[in-house]
């Protein structure tokens, strides 16, 4: 079973990412904060990281900072879901180390097409 870890501040968009997720075959963990994001990686295993960019106690930037300059985590795809939707948000967060990007309200559909993208790309 495919790991997406969950790394979302707002109640009900945790709910709708994990429900979602869950309801095709998907094993989730969550974050609230994004602090603990390394720890999960260790203990959770991910196969794909979702990211919302705007979060309280640490920026979604930073978040994907700690995944890349750390070894065994590095390669892991990060699909950044964020409210950053402005002319050039897109480029910056693909800049800065994310895989995908998808803005808020979001596509069910294509943001389960990314997750089986990234869950399932080397099983090609």
């Amino acid at each position: 079973m495919k790991k997406v870890l969950i790394v979302e501040d707002n109640t009900l968009n945790m709910k709708l990412f994990n429900d979602v997720l869950l309801a095709n075959g998907y094993q989730t963990a969550q974050s609230v904060t994004g602090l603990d994001v390394i720890e999960l990686c260790e203990s959770f295993k991910p196969d794909v990281v979702v990211l919302d960019i705007q979060l309280p106690e640490i920026s979604g930037f930073e978040i994907i900072k700690q995944i890349r300059e750390n070894p065994p985590h590095k390669d892991i795809p990060v699909v950044a879901i964020t409210a950053f939707a402005m002319h050039g948000d897109e480029e910056k967060i693909l800049a800065s180390g994310c895989n995908a990007y998808l803005s808020k309200p979001i596509s069910v559909g294509r943001f389960l097409e990314h997750i089986q993208h990234f869950c399932h790309r080397d099983a090609a």
